[in-house]
């Protein structure tokens, strides 16, 4: 049940089963020569949609972009900073508490996203307590990163080994090519790839990461491996949601 594709009709009834809901978040940033800069909100929201269909779950609409500064020296990356983040994620939240919706389950396809999501469940707790919000004290908030998937690792690592890298990977872009079979890319890849600078500057990281890629070989990305790794994402999340659910 898509959110934008809904009336507040169903949403009400919707409420009267269930106060759970999902959120895709990702990222517009740069994947290398052969990803597509939306490679994490595809991902994010394909694996979600199927989690959704897979629970009957809500699913809101698609934070397409995240926590991505450090991307931002190469064309067609956009980022907000984290104290923007923080509170796009609170007021979405808000808004939603408000009429009863208590459980928030973000499936997120971006690692920079982590930190400033946790940060924004902290600040967004207190913000509903200061405002006084009835179920406060049920609000709950959990990120699920398809792309530390216990099934999902041990495939990338199984199909990959060690050129799946850390960003420009061929389990995402595998995905997104399953997604988007129309739109997969090819260029040439050098053999020699960056890997194991820390992550500073926008400008820093262009330098260390020239293509962008991070120790990965996107060229062994597949459609069909990624059909794989949906299939195994959007069970192990199902899983999870629902357990998020359950849970006190």
């Amino acid at each position: 049940m898509l959110l934008h594709l809904s009336t507040w009709q169903e949403i009400e009834t919707y409420l009267q089963q269930s106060q759970g809901m999902i959120f895709p978040i990702g990222s517009t940033e740069q994947h290398g020569p052969t990803g597509l800069i939306g490679t994490d909100a595809i991902c994010a929201e394909a694996i979600a949609r199927g989690v959704g269909e897979a629970t009957q779950a809500l699913i809101g609409p698609t934070i397409n972009v995240g926590m991505a500064l450090h991307h931002t020296a190469f064309p067609g990356s956009i980022s907000l900073r984290p104290s923007t983040m923080i509170q796009v994620v609170r007021d979405y939240i808000t808004c939603l508490a408000k009429v009863g919706f208590t459980k928030f389950y973000f499936i997120n396809g971006h690692g920079g996203n982590i930190a400033t999501l946790k940060a924004a469940f902290s600040e967004t707790y207190a913000h509903l307590e200061d405002l006084q919000i009835a179920n406060a004290p049920k609000v709950q908030c959990q990120v699920a990163n398809w792309f530390m998937c216990s099934s999902v690792y041990k495939l990338a690592k199984e199909l990959y080994g060690d050129q799946e890298g850390s960003h420009a990977t061929p389990s995402e872009v595998a995905l997104t090519q399953y997604v988007y079979p129309e739109s997969i890319k090819q260029a040439p890849l050098s053999p020699e790839v960056a890997s194991g600078h820390k992550i500073y500057s926008a400008t820093n990281f262009r330098i260390r990461y020239p293509d962008g890629r991070m120790g990965s070989n996107p060229g062994l990305a597949t459609p069909e491996h990624g059909k794989q790794f949906y299939d195994l994402a959007v069970k192990e999340l199902s899983d999870g949601y629902r357990e998020f659910l359950t849970a006190e």
